[in-house]
Parts: structure tokens; C-alpha cells; sequence
């Protein structure tokens, strides 16, 4: 979609909303590089995206006050889940609804290494499939990737059969699946896909970034 002065509108969406069971605690609100998780992801994708997406949990089971986190970085948008803790695939439909752009990079809010490079690389790399997808030691990575808009239809048929699982799901879509041999030359080593689900990933995590 274009702005009003006609400038294509680019989009990014976070999905906030998760349990977190494997880390213990909210992983979105560890600290991080003088902030948290999340502040962190959204400082580096601002700097790319004229908005940025988040949808968190409802309030009502939020294990942590996400305001705080999103003020002052402008182009924010925060959306709440319609039910809490009910997997990825129905928050990402919602945001890739609620975008502007045409073309909208999806990532988890546990990637404190994210660059803003990889996801506006993966968003320039979509051309006319429905996503494009990193493909990293073996597995998909639906949750830093990029999606056109109208992929929406197909997740949401797809997740309407019962399926849950995001890799499943989007396994089915007219998909470009991303190379490391491509992500290498604007990710030397691939450290932005460091997800941090447990302890150990997260000591991982803050050892890389020279904490």
C-alpha cells in the first residue's frame, strides 16, 4: 500500500504473545543490551519499517506491562490477542490484516540479535510468492520471514482444518524458501536466527553480543 504522498508503506509485525513455558519467565522482557528483549527488536527494525506491529497477549494474561516497552519508537501499533496463548498462526493472520504494506516481515519477540538488513533483505526476496522463508541448519523459520498480505487467506484456510503448527501451515503456501548460502552475505554466521527459548539460549544470547 502507498502513503499518502504515494511512498510504498513497508510493514513489520511482532508477535509478543506467547507463554514462554520452556524460558520461565516472559522472554520479550529479559534484559538485553541496556533494554529489553523486545525494545531491542524494535529500535533495529524502526530504523527499517514506517510501522511496526505488535501483538501481545490480552491484558488480562499479560505476564508483562508491554507499554513501557513500545514508547517513544515511533510507528508502533499495538494489538492485543483475540485469545490468549493460542499459537502464532491466527496473531499472524490479524497482523498481516492490520498492515499497510504489501509485503510485511513477521518475527518472534526472542531474537535479540535481529538486523534489520536480514528482514529487509527476506521482504525484498518475496517477488510473487506468498512468503519467503529462511531455511536455517535443516529447519523452516516462519517467525523471521517476510509475507505478502494476501497470504492471509491461504494461512487462515489452512489453519481452519485443525493445524496449528506454524510450520506445518506454512509449509503449504507458494513458498520461496530462503538458502543460508543467501542469508550468509548480509548475516556472516547467522547469529540474528539465536532464538532464545531457554536459559541456555539466552546465556548464549548475551555471550555473542559481548555481555
Amino acid at each position: 500500500m502507498h502513503s499518502a504522498k504515494g511512498r510504498i508503506v513497508s510493514s513489520a509485525i511482532i508477535l509478543a504473545g506467547g507463554k514462554s513455558s520452556r524460558m520461565g519467565r516472559a522472554k520479550a522482557a529479559l534484559p538485553f543490551g541496556g533494554a529489553t528483549i523486545l525494545r531491542r527488536i524494535l529500535t533495529e527494525l524502526s530504523s527499517g519499517f514506517d510501522e511496526i506491529i505488535v501483538i501481545a497477549a490480552r491484558a488480562d494474561s499479560e505476564p508483562f506491562p508491554i507499554e513501557p516497552m513500545i514508547r517513544g519508537i515511533p510507528g508502533v501499533v499495538l494489538m492485543r490477542d483475540e485469545d490468549s496463548y493460542a499459537g502464532p498462526a491466527g496473531a499472524l493472520v490479524r497482523g498481516l490484516e492490520a498492515a499497510r504494506g504489501e509485503t510485511a516481515f513477521v518475527c518472534s519477540c526472542d531474537l535479540p540479535l535481529l538486523r534489520v538488513t536480514v528482514a529487509r533483505f527476506l521482504c525484498d526476496t518475496v517477488g510473487g510468492k506468498d512468503a519467503a522463508i529462511p531455511e536455517v541448519t535443516g529447519h523452516l523459520q516462519p517467525l523471521y520471514a517476510a509475507y505478502r498480505r494476501a497470504s492471509r487467506t491461504a494461512i487462515s484456510t489452512i489453519a481452519a482444518t485443525g493445524e496449528r503448527r506454524l510450520t506445518a501451515i506454512v509449509s503449504r503456501l507458494n513458498l520461496r524458501t530462503v538458502t543460508e548460502a543467501e542469508l550468509l552475505p548480509v548475516d556472516p554466521g547467522l547469529e540474528s536466527f539465536l532464538n532464545i527459548n531457554t536459559p541456555e539460549d539466552y546465556a548464549r544470547g548475551l555471550k555473542l553480543a559481548g555481555e
